[in-house]
């Protein structure tokens, strides 16, 4: 893509290009209030060399916007905090609500080209990097997000003549440092690396602009007619990205139907079992945060299966300091208007740390689904993008630990009506909880079809027989022992 541009192919004056970028300021100010009732969010990235203008751009982009719809971001390299989670999460983070914009000045190309050159990615790591964005940008614009990718290009020469004017002033001598100067000097090698960076993340659905940065005014122009059609285009009709054919190493599930539930553990047995797991997973746990490793506990399951109290049993062997649980309940407002994945990737853990969810991201498959707060294409579509959100996690050295509470009918019913009899237990059932049990058959329809396409090996899915709840709590803590012994051994 780089290799093959050609500079100085503007044929317009200065003054000719200011003029007209003066009238598209004004039409993309116009198109602020088109997007918030088309509820459309968009991402600007804004990717280049040093000192080829990308602050000023964004200036230009912005000279006539609302400050209200719009946030501008600069994006430097991660902190060791942010370190200590997935690469994606800080990406995922700041991605604007429906009818916002975001500017971003350099994002995720940046830091991974950078990472790539001092050594810190392999070339194995890299090209996994290399997917993990594009899938990132996939879900992001199948999720109705616009991204606008731009790449402020210079030639060395004009590059090193602004370095040289920056650091010539005491006021803008702090804008270059000695990674600056290093790119200039290894221009050919960086201009490769960049290369091959946008041509593998160069889609349909996020395709890369190459502008001429030579001239800041033609720049501006460039840059602003890129913004304006991209966007008028989405409000005509947002392009579909084509959804890739997954063939995912997946573990063998029973049908609820079949699981057997006449497990149980007497009084005594449950005690004693009880103490001796807990006494190992709080070993485990001072292990895991001295080795650094993070780990995500799923709980799904039936209502009145007993999740609470499993979740209570198992928190209960943990360091308090290092463990969070997360009650999932309806989307607020703010969570619905981003991804529907945004709200768990800002609540992983750390490494080092758990996250225990009480309900998770496959709400998409089952009560969105079937209530119809997703369209067919949403929920069909959500169980690769479930799979590909969780293989990020565990390739980035993540524990994956998917538990389904199961009980049947009978047994809901019976805990139903205890919890209605109990003063003290009535808040614990709903009329939701009663409509939800009417449709139990449509529901085990779309759970069984959830543990057949999203029980991967690298993040199955366990069946926890909880009509006697004791025997289900110990079972619940065994497999997370075994989950974490077996990845100790591997390191």
């Amino acid at each position: 893509m780089l290799s093959d541009f050609s500079f100085h192919t503007e044929r317009r004056t200065e003054a000719e290009c200011k003029a007209l970028l003066k009238v598209r300021r004004k039409e993309l100010a116009g198109l602020q209030q088109r997007l918030e009732q088309a509820k459309l969010p968009v991402i600007v990235l804004l990717e280049g060399w040093s000192a080829s203008g990308k602050g000023r751009t964004i200036q230009s982009l912005i000279r006539e916007l609302d400050p209200r719809f719009f946030k501008v971001l600069t994006v430097n390299d991660p902190t060791p905090t942010e370190l200590r989670w997935p690469f994606l999460k800080r990406h995922f983070d700041p991605i604007p609500a429906a009818g916002k914009v975001l500017f971003l000045d350099t994002g995720w190309m940046e830091e991974s080209v950078r990472a790539y050159q001092r050594g810190e990615l392999s070339d194995k790591e890299y090209e996994k990097r290399l997917e993990s964005i594009n899938i990132f940008e996939r879900q992001l614009a199948a999720g109705g997000y616009l991204l606008v990718k731009l790449f402020l290009h210079i030639d060395p020469q004009c590059q090193k003549e602004r370095l040289d004017h920056l650091a010539a002033d005491k006021d803008t001598a702090w804008r270059v440092n000695e990674a600056d100067r290093r790119q200039n000097k290894n221009y050919d090698r960086d201009l490769a690396a960049f290369d091959r960076y946008l041509s593998a993340t160069n889609k349909p659905w996020a395709p890369w602009k190459i502008i001429d940065s030579t001239d800041a005014a033609k720049a501006n122009l460039a840059a602003a007619d890129w913004v304006y059609s991209q966007i008028c285009a989405a409000l005509e009709a947002c392009p579909v990205p084509e959804h890739p054919e997954y063939h995912w190493p997946l573990a063998p599930t029973l049908p609820l139907a079949q699981v057997a539930l006449d497990k149980t553990l007497a009084e005594k047995d449950y005690r004693k079992q009880l103490k001796k797991c807990r006494k190992k997973l709080a070993d485990l746990h001072n292990e895991l945060y001295r080795r650094k490793i993070p780990v995500v506990i799923v709980y799904e399951g039936w209502d009145a299966a007993g999740k609470g109290g499993n979740i209570k049993r198992l928190a209960s062997a943990l360091d308090p300091r290092g463990y969070e649980v997360l009650p999932i309940a309806a989307p607020t407002k703010d969570e619905l208007a981003r991804h529907y994945l945004w709200r768990f990737w800002t609540r992983l853990p750390k490494t080092g740390h758990i996250a225990i969810f009480d309900r998770s991201w496959y709400g998409r498959v089952m009560v969105e689904r079937l209530e119809g707060f997703c369209t067919t294409d949403d929920w069909q579509r959500a169980y690769d993008e479930i799979n590909e959100f969780e293989k990020e996690l565990s390739d980035e050295g993540m524990v994956v630990i998917k538990f389904w509470v199961q009980i049947d009918k009978d047994t809901q019913l019976t805990r139903f009506n205890e919890r209605q009899a109990d003063p003290a237990k009535q808040r614990k059932i709903t009329e939701e909880d009663w409509r939800n049990r009417d449709k139990w058959d449509a529901y085990e329809t779309a759970v069984n079809e959830m543990l057949a396409r999203t029980s991967t090996t690298f993040a199955p899915w366990h069946i926890l027989e909880s009509v006697d709840k004791k025997y289900a709590r110990v079972k619940a803590m065994k497999i997370v022992i075994e989950a974490l012994e077996e990845v100790m051994k591997q390191l």
